[in-house]
């Protein structure tokens, strides 16, 4: 059972804790049941299709011999169907990987680390959302991806650093 401060510190508070201090709030959340990963991993993936709206409603707008509704039909296919299973092979390739170094991660806590990266960078991702659908391609479409996609890797690479073992 965890204890009442891991129970009240919420989600949002430690997505926000994780671009500052990834390592610790990682820690804090191992272990953590498969159903809660399963959880995490699907908000994040719900929040990276909500992100994906606005450029396809711009990209829509500007050509609409593809709908709205098509654009999302094949994001809601890719995002909550296909990327789970990419994000379980890719934290088990990790699992696998980190045999051969010295500090073992198990495959519960690489799926921990890499579920909740996803879920840490999902603002950076809606951010990202917003200039492609606000502003378009551009400078700024890719600073903010840029942004995105470090703030992951540093989240991903802390979270895993934290929960690996001696071998």
């Amino acid at each position: 059972m965890a204890d009442k401060a891991r129970v009240s510190a919420g989600i949002a508070p430690r997505v926000l804790a994780s671009w500052r201090r990834p390592g610790q709030v990682v820690r804090e959340l191992a272990p953590m049941s498969e159903g809660a990963m399963l959880a995490v991993l699907m908000g994040a993936m719900l929040v990276f299709l909500i992100a994906q709206a606005p450029g396809h409603a711009r990209a829509a707008a500007l050509d609409p011999s593809v709908p709205m509704g098509g654009r999302m039909a094949g994001a809601l296919t890719a995002v909550l169907l296909m990327m789970p299973l990419v994000a379980y092979a890719v934290a088990s390739l990790v699992s696998l990987a980190s045999r051969v170094m010295p500090r073992r991660v198990t495959p519960e806590d690489s799926r921990l680390a890499l579920f909740w990266a996803l879920l840490a960078a999902s603002p950076a991702m809606l951010l990202a959302g917003l200039v492609e659908g606000l502003i378009g391609p551009g400078a700024a479409l890719t600073i903010t991806r840029l942004i995105a996609g470090l703030g992951f890797l540093f989240i991903w690479g802390a979270g895993l650093r934290a929960l690996a073992r001696p071998a």
